[in-house]
């Protein structure tokens, strides 16, 4: 099925506004569920659990379906009460009947986001990250070769690491190091910042390790158009791994 998505953001409007439009799912899985429990042990099953809501969407084989869709994903995990949260952002609809019944622990709920955000708008934000830096591949490696990602273990850096994906008013939406920035501006002093337990996969890839933190915080936005792209595309690596969405209210 070869389909044209929705539009998920709108070019800016008089006065510098634009428009985030996106749907979002809220799914309660009971964590004590074999299909649950597999997702939270490995990240490439809850990457599986996630993209089984758009089945027919884009055709089989297609490069990047997540991406095509706007498909984010975060989840959280209630360990008193064994659930785990699930929350699947896309522009399209989704469809969780495929789902098994006994892993829910209530019905998915879903809503449509629509909003129209503006220079000097306050935001307050939640989102995990996967926060990593480039090392360079170590002297004597052949041509080409690329250097590796780690992963930020320490609050401070993964604090730096967000400040420079942060847009002053008057700055543009790339920085001069090819950072791509998030339309808005945040007191970074006023952060809440936890580091999580990363997570892996070792049923497809050995060596697929991901170091996760959760940033919460009041965006003031100063590029708008920048801001609702930041939105629908997500920020940072492991995208497809439920890293990467700015939930906001």
């Amino acid at each position: 099925m070869n389909t044209t998505t929705a539009a998920s953001h709108a070019p800016s409007g008089p006065g510098g506004a634009a428009r985030f439009v996106a749907t979002q799912s809220l799914l309660t899985l009971d964590a004590r569920h074999p299909y649950a429990a597999r997702s939270l042990i490995d990240a490439q099953d809850m990457h599986r659990t996630v993209m089984s809501g758009f089945p027919g969407w884009v055709d089989d084989g297609s490069p990047d379906p997540r991406s095509q869709m706007g498909v984010l994903s975060t989840w959280t995990l209630d360990l008193r009460n064994a659930r785990l949260n699930l929350v699947v952002q896309s522009s399209v609809p989704a469809d969780w009947s495929g789902v098994p019944r006994g892993a829910l622990a209530e019905k998915p709920e879903t809503l449509t986001v629509d909003r129209t955000f503006r220079v000097g708008d306050g935001v307050d934000f939640r989102m995990v990250v996967n926060p990593v830096r480039s090392v360079p591949p170590p002297p004597g490696s052949p041509p080409k070769t690329r250097g590796t990602r780690v992963a930020h273990t320490r609050p401070e850096h993964v604090k730096r690491w967000f400040a420079q994906r942060l847009q002053p008013a008057g700055e543009p939406a790339t920085a001069p190091n090819g950072v791509t920035r998030v339309g808005a501006d945040a007191d970074t002093g006023r952060l809440a910042l936890r580091m999580l337990p990363g997570v892996s996969s070792s049923a497809t890839n050995k060596n697929l390790r991901i170091g996760r933190a959760e940033i919460k915080g009041t965006f003031t936005v100063t590029d708008p158009k920048a801001f609702v792209a930041a939105l629908a595309q997500g920020i940072g690596h492991a995208r497809a791994y439920s890293c990467g969405l700015i939930l906001v209210r």
